[in-house]
């Protein structure tokens, strides 16, 4: 977010959620003014007056600055700009081949979307389900799971199922001892992160749904990494809870990548999980009694 405005027009800013240092500079921006986006530069040194240490030099938040093409802290007050105001990487929706989708904040639209098409299916094809089916978006994951907290009391679920990014492991710079997911092996579920470890016999079931139905489902184990299944896990004294995943690359930077195969049996694997979620199947899920 907008930190400060310099009295020559530039913009010192804030990090919300974790944003690696070598994706700052030299970028475009959207600054989400009161009158509308602002497009903004991360600026950077040119490489004519760089010293070779600041030629490798990995930037941190506090020498990022923002030019909106303004000369004076009133001009910039002028496109609506102000402290507080929010800042989003400039990354245009673009299809790739092979049936790749290249974007900003897949992390976590791709989880919205899956969300958002299972829902239309659903209604759509008159899809019977066994119970009630809450659908939650949130806010501010990143910086604590605060939207989570605070959706989970609302919806008092009885079972939970958070719909992520996943980590993609398939390019070069990572490795199977990071992240496990690769783009085109379908859709992901957690085994492990670093904000929870999930109901056992809800992560089988998930497996046993995508074997019955011929749907690949990749299992991922890293740290590094929380979601808000976390927070409907510790709801009241527990609830069943697991994390899907799409596949995506590049997460945390201007732009991102995921398969279109992946979200389609991602959407197809939520719903076959959802038509299977009677009464009786909760509660065994949610037993502690030995199976």
């Amino acid at each position: 977010m907008v930190q400060h405005i310099t009295a020559d027009g530039f913009i010192r800013v804030k990090n919300l959620g974790g944003f690696l240092g070598h994706a700052y500079p030299d970028q475009r921006w959207t600054i989400l003014g009161r009158d509308g986006p602002v497009l903004a530069i991360s600026g950077l040194p040119t490489v004519h007056v760089s010293t070779q240490s600041q030629r490798s030099q990995v930037w941190s938040v506090d020498q990022v600055f923002l030019d909106v093409g303004a000369t004076s802290r009133a001009e910039v007050e002028a496109m609506g700009v102000r402290p507080g105001d929010g800042i989003a990487p400039w990354s245009p929706f673009t299809v790739l081949p092979n049936g790749r989708y290249a974007a900003k904040g897949w992390d976590d639209r791709v989880g919205l979307a899956v969300m958002i098409v299972a829902a239309r299916r659903i209604e759509a094809e008159g899809i019977d389900l066994p119970g009630d089916i809450v659908w939650v978006s949130t806010t501010q994951e990143e910086i604590g799971l605060r939207g989570a907290q605070t959706a989970v009391d609302m919806a008092a679920p009885d079972i939970g199922i958070s719909i992520e990014a996943g980590v993609s492991a398939d390019y070069p710079g990572i490795g199977p001892t990071q992240a496990q997911e690769r783009l085109g092996g379908g859709p992901g579920i957690f085994l492990l992160d670093s904000s929870m470890v999930p109901n056992s016999r809800f992560r089988d079931f998930f497996f046993q749904v995508a074997s019955d139905e011929g749907i690949p489902l990749q299992a991922d184990v890293l740290t590094g990494y929380g979601e808000d299944g976390a927070e409907i896990q510790r709801y009241d004294t527990g609830r069943p809870s697991v994390n899907m995943t799409v596949p995506t690359r590049y997460l945390h930077s201007h732009t991102g990548i995921i398969q279109r195969s992946d979200f389609d049996q991602a959407v197809e694997l939520l719903i076959q999980v959802l038509r299977r979620l009677d009464t009786g199947t909760v509660a065994e899920l949610a037993s502690f009694e030995p199976r």
